[in-house]
């Protein structure tokens, strides 16, 4: 009798729920739930970046709270850390904005969007509803070897198929993005000689321009480069940067401190030509 107790109240803990994981489920499911749509329906595609970077971690804390701290971690180092962050940085140096969304690039890009969009909506719900409810089967069994060790023996043994055909499909997604950025040269690059004889013949611009921050003290891709009379040359920031406004000037700060080198230069040899005349 005791026997059958203590199962029946092992099988009621495992479906049962605590008030702290219940209360993590609800405000971070919301949190996430909430980082989702902003993902899709923000205008900025910083926002949208950072959204789903905010959605990764919270997905990553539901798989350490389940016993899952592999797939917690790779969630939060990978995808999180790298993938998010580089695609932020690349998102926030192009400068991608809502109007370029507008543009198709393939022809019928968006019926085909609408089309695969549907196929994994009947998917996720094909894989909800045959998802047990009846049963709860836990970690227990799959980490007891350890958890590592559970996720390689599933990975390799029952989804090696759906494993190799994801990778399939990330070498191909890799190829495709290669493809679509190519651009074909349609005449032969001019050389390094060729370029400097037209500067030399439409008499512009005929030494080569400073780099960025080159004569103003500084180092930063935003600080335009002054040329020998002290004004900026803008052509030594980015184009995207130009088109922002965001080109700092630093000119008249970079004129003063060199005047003030100046003047310090010139009391110096002025103290020591005294003191040399002093000693004579």
């Amino acid at each position: 009798m005791s026997a059958q107790l203590a199962a029946h109240a092992t099988s009621l803990a495992a479906y049962s729920t605590s008030t702290g994981e219940a209360f993590q489920f609800w405000i971070l499911g919301t949190v996430a739930v909430i980082g989702a749509l902003c993902t899709v329906f923000m205008k900025k595609t910083v926002h949208s970046a950072l959204s789903l970077a905010g959605t990764m971690i919270i997905l990553a804390v539901f798989y350490l709270a389940n016993g899952a701290y592999f797939l917690g971690v790779v969630q939060i180092i990978v995808y999180t850390g790298a993938i998010m962050m580089l695609f932020l940085f690349v998102v926030m140096l192009v400068g991608v904005t809502a109007a370029d969304s507008l543009k198709e690039t393939i022809k019928g890009q968006r019926w085909l969007a609408l089309l695969c969009g549907l196929g994994f909506g009947i998917l996720l719900c094909a894989g909800i509803g045959n998802a047990s409810l009846s049963e709860f089967n836990g970690l227990t069994q799959a980490n007891s070897g350890g958890n590592v060790e559970g996720l390689a023996a599933l990975l390799f043994t029952k989804y090696v198929f759906a494993f190799e055909i994801t990778g399939a499909l990330l070498i191909t997604a890799a190829v495709g993005a290669m493809v679509l950025t190519h651009r074909e040269r349609t005449e032969r690059a001019k050389t390094q000689r060729e370029l400097a004889g037209e500067r030399v013949r439409a008499n512009k611009q005929l030494p080569p321009l400073p780099a960025p921050g080159v004569y103003a003290r500084h180092n930063a891709v935003d600080i335009a480069g002054l040329l020998p009379d002290g004004t900026p040359s803008e052509l030594t920031v980015i184009k995207t940067l130009r088109d922002r406004g965001q080109i700092r000037d630093v000119s008249d700060e970079a004129i003063k401190d060199l005047k003030a080198l100046e003047q310090r230069s010139e009391e110096r040899l002025g103290r020591e030509e005294r003191e040399e005349e002093a000693a004579k």
